[in-house]
């Protein structure tokens, strides 16, 4: 239980983390393109979806499947846009499952909106190199930068 509450909560030394980035050939420069992306990606959701409403009267009630939809919509047109500046990625793959899973269960299905709106922290947070990192947060880029590192197309 020790271990499992280190890995979620002990700040790893600078010099470890700069150890781990280079064992696991990150690069700076492509971890800002990905937090790009991810960033990105969550302005298109928070800013079209039509689920979200103040005004009890006029709330339109989404489904599974809408919900599907305007994911697919997103991130066809964040890959769209990311292309026009000559940065292509692939649209299928499991940078796809990753990130449907993760604003599945953080934006569409999640009640709190304190909880949505701290999707734009996590992410800043996350990628923010100043920052000191536990071994979780590493984890954590690694899956995110590993997939979205696949489906860049050169």
């Amino acid at each position: 239980m020790e271990n499992y509450f280190n890995y979620i909560t002990k700040n790893l030394e600078p010099e470890q983390v700069d150890t781990w980035f280079k064992s696991k050939n990150i690069v700076p420069e492509k971890m800002e393109l990905f937090y790009d992306f991810c960033h990105s990606l969550y302005i298109l959701i928070k800013n079209t979806y039509l689920g979200e409403d103040s005004n009890k009267e006029t709330k339109i009630e989404m489904t599974e499947d809408d919900n599907k939809k305007h994911f697919v919509w997103c991130w066809n047109k964040n890959i769209e846009n990311f292309s026009k500046e000559n940065i292509n990625f692939s649209s299928e793959g499991e940078h796809f499952d990753y990130f449907f899973i993760f604003f599945s269960d953080i934006f569409y299905n999640q009640k709190e909106s304190k909880i949505k709106i701290s999707i734009e922290y996590f992410f800043n947070d996350l990628f923010n190199r100043d920052k000191p990192f536990t071994q979780i947060d590493l984890d954590l880029i690694y899956n995110i930068y590993n997939s979205l590192d696949k489906k860049l197309i050169i």
